[in-house]
């Protein structure tokens, strides 16, 4: 090895050793934080679950939803990532859903029980009515409808501004 080669390595442990320096240093001190409880499937859900769970329910736009005449309680609990004994247990404490039965007993909601069933959805998990408010509502809002599809229309003009704000 000559001198040039020995400088070269030299640089290169210093380098290193810096780099080591830098690391240690940058690392903040090991805090431990308190596990989380991972989320159970089984039992009710917690409200947080619940929250974070509301937005996401995947119910097709009105020009699809009305090509068809009658959809499945199974079709419908997946939109609303529901059990379907959830949307049978709102059907006998709500009025204004009554879906059609064949001579089997299964259950097909026409387009208008799926708004409704969204009316309902909206009122007990995204505004926290209990089902005696929810119900009351239903019955002294007359125009409960009408203010929920303006509802609707004002939640996708924020979304489409939150989208745009995004992209600036």
């Amino acid at each position: 090895m000559n001198a040039e080669e020995e400088t070269q390595q030299k640089e290169i442990f210093v380098a290193e050793d810096t780099a080591e320096q830098t690391k240690t240093v940058e690392e903040p001190a090991m805090v431990k934080e308190p596990q989380q409880k991972p989320l159970s499937k089984r039992g009710r859900p917690s409200l947080k679950e619940i929250d974070i769970t509301s937005d996401l329910i995947q119910i097709p736009p009105d020009e699809i939803l009305f090509q068809k005449q009658y959809y499945s309680i199974g079709e419908v609990s997946k939109w609303f990532k529901v059990n379907q004994s959830l949307v049978r247990y709102w059907e006998t404490e709500f009025d204004i859903l009554q879906p059609r039965k064949n001579r089997k007993g299964d259950r097909f909601f026409r387009p208008i029980d799926v708004k409704n069933l969204l009316l309902i959805y909206d009122l007990l998990r995204r505004r926290k009515f209990t089902l005696e408010g929810a119900k009351e509502f239903l019955k002294n809002s007359k125009r409960a409808e009408e203010k929920f599809a303006m509802i609707q229309s004002l939640e996708k003009i924020k979304g489409f501004f939150l989208e745009l704000k995004a992209t600036l």
